[in-house]
């Protein structure tokens, strides 16, 4: 998909929404581990290691194509977005934990990205025709991550623009990722219908499934209600902007980011009705 959306508009839409995660973080953000080193260990593990494995076996129970199956491990693979900070406020779960989460979430993706990505391909011997090399995912992380320090040095020396700026950069994202989504549909519109046969379910499935998980696992562990909620939307709500990005940019696959880009179809409607759910469950 060789475009200005692609070539323009995806970098800058990327750029935008780590700005935005930026400008929702502090130092502090990344000591608080310290405070809940549980409610982290469990939600990192979730991320980690629980969800890439269920991934896996949605693709084969499935039997997904293999650059659709490699799309949606990519998808497993990628951190939480900003707008699950948005749905954790929305629905009363713990906004601070939520940040953190995703602070270093997006952090560690760096290794377990390419590590992950690289397995679906070796899996499906694809090696001829997409490589992620981890050189070539570092160069994308620092171009992430160089909006990120931009925002968090306007939050420590702007708080007041900051402050006013977070929301309408957190909806601008959303508003953002479906440009992005309508795009790559229009793009694919006449292969569309098939690749809704192929992994429409088997998105819908894992969005569910990451959303659930996220929730149920810490409440076994005991964590507390309002952090399980931050769980739930930093698991279920993926930052599939990035996913697409390297879908596209990096492993040149139109392809690959259609799961991303269906994915995005259910995740908001899923994480609303979910949180809606649970929310009602807290004292």
């Amino acid at each position: 998909m060789d475009s200005p959306l692609t070539t323009v508009g995806l970098p800058l839409a990327l750029g935008i929404i780590m700005f935005g995660l930026g400008l929702s973080l502090t130092i502090e953000d990344f000591r608080r581990v310290r405070q809940h080193p549980r409610a982290v260990f469990v939600a990192l593990a979730c991320q980690l290691v629980l969800l890439p494995i269920i991934c896996f076996g949605i693709v084969l129970l499935f039997d997904l194509p293999p650059l659709i199956g490699i799309g949606l491990l990519l998808l497993a693979a990628s951190p939480g977005g900003t707008s699950a900070n948005l749905f954790s406020h929305l629905f009363r779960g713990d906004v601070a934990l939520n940040v953190t989460l995703t602070a270093i979430n997006s952090i560690v993706a760096i290794v377990t990205l390419p590590i992950i990505t690289n397995l679906a391909i070796a899996y499906y011997d694809r090696q001829d025709t997409v490589s992620l090399q981890f050189r070539k995912v570092v160069e994308v992380f620092a171009i992430v991550l160089l909006p990120v320090i931009g925002g968090m040095l306007v939050r420590s020396y702007r708080a007041g623009f900051a402050s006013r700026a977070d929301k309408p950069v957190r909806i601008g994202s959303a508003v953002i990722l479906a440009v992005l989504v309508l795009g790559i549909l229009l793009d694919q519109r006449e292969n569309i219908g098939d690749y809704f046969a192929k992994v429409g379910l088997a998105a819908a499935l894992f969005c569910a499934i990451s959303l659930v998980l996220g929730y149920v696992v810490p409440r076994a562990f005991g964590i507390v209600g309002r952090q399980a909620i931050a769980s739930s939307m930093e698991i279920g709500v993926h930052n599939a902007t990035l996913a697409i990005y390297v879908a596209v940019e990096v492993l040149d696959s139109t392809e690959i980011s259609i799961p991303a880009a269906v994915y995005s179809l259910f995740m908001f409607a899923f994480a609303a009705l979910w949180g809606m759910w649970i929310s009602r469950r807290l004292p």
